[in-house]
């Protein structure tokens, strides 16, 4: 009887103490030419895979079976199964893929090429190239409208947001930014998009629909000089509220709020930091930091740092397990 009752009360106990189910990060170390795989449970790095050479972009597929990553040296996505951990395909992109993003489907990839000014289109089931199309001279950063219908890419020289019609697969409107534009986001809802540029300093609002700057978010920390800080990585909440920028050699991200694109606060993180993900229950938001070869983990919540994680050499992206 002893044995009888106390059983159903340990079970409970037990599944109360078990923890939850581990997401898993996947950071390209650029000069490293790895991917180290962080368990988000323990905080540590669990495995370090060999990939090619200068892997940047890095994205999980949208069914989890894989993460893609671009080789830039080898003009090549390859494609890293999530069970063996090994190398499983490749995806034909132009010369040196930098970013790439997907539709909501999953099923065709937008590939940034930085050496001939193009987006490749992949169908990602068929490892096929469905074509090109030239945009600015080095295009780098890449987004997808919320309803699939326009591709956003940056060129870094040209300065520019490019708007390209997805059924036509051609640019149908062009907008200038300032110096160097690296990353493109669009609010949840669709209704901005968030471009950085590196140089300028600056992250542009742009109205999707009248494709025309209403606005810029301009940073400012006490003892750097302007130019130290250079916005590259744009992360904003599901909800749409909270914007995180991440500003480069300042080490900083700033905590924006994302209604009023005034800044609310910086976080001092690791050095040179370039990219960031959310964990899929958005209680975390790494970032990876190319100087200092590791990873800061922000508890999103307290919007305060928690946890330094050593990586390879210079992390540049970082993907974490679909939801």
């Amino acid at each position: 009887m002893w044995r009888h009752c106390l059983l159903p009360g340990l079970a409970v106990w037990l599944a109360a103490a078990a923890p939850a189910h581990a997401y898993i990060a996947y950071v390209s170390n650029e000069k490293g030419n790895t991917v180290s795989v962080i368990d988000t449970d323990s905080w540590t790095v669990t495995n370090t895979i060999k990939v090619g050479q200068r892997p940047r972009g890095i994205e999980f597929t949208r069914d989890g079976k894989f993460v893609m990553v671009a080789v830039g040296d080898d003009d090549t996505i390859q494609m890293i199964d999530t069970k063996t951990h090994e190398i499983a395909d490749t995806l034909p992109s132009g010369p040196d893929p930098e970013l790439f993003t997907q539709d909501t489907t999953g099923k065709i990839l937008y590939v940034a090429n930085e050496n001939d000014n193009t987006v490749t289109i992949i169908d990602i089931a068929k490892r096929a190239r469905l074509g090109d199309i030239q945009v600015g001279v080095e295009p780098e950063g890449m987004t997808m409208s919320p309803d699939d219908k326009i591709l956003i890419n940056t060129s870094e020289t040209t300065n520019m947001a490019h708007f390209i019609d997805t059924t036509k697969r051609e640019i149908v409107a062009n907008v200038l930014v300032d110096s160097r534009p690296r990353f493109a986001q669009f609010k949840p809802d669709g209704s901005e998009l968030w471009v950085s540029s590196e140089i300028g300093g600056t992250v542009s609002i742009i109205d999707p629909v009248k494709h025309a700057v209403t606005g810029k978010i301009e940073f400012s920390i006490p003892g750097l000089r302007r130019e130290a800080i250079q916005p590259v990585g744009i992360g904003i909440t599901k909800d749409g509220k909270t914007a995180f920028i991440a500003l480069g050699p300042a080490n900083r991200i700033a905590v924006v709020d994302a209604a009023t694109h005034t800044v609310t606060k910086y976080l001092l993180v690791g050095q040179r930091v370039w990219h960031m993900a959310f964990t899929p229950d958005e209680k975390y938001l790494l970032t990876t930091n190319g100087v200092s070869n590791d990873v800061s983990v922000i508890d999103v919540a307290s919007q305060k740092v928690i946890k330094t994680i050593q990586v390879g050499e210079l992390p540049w992206g970082i993907t974490i397990t679909p939801q």
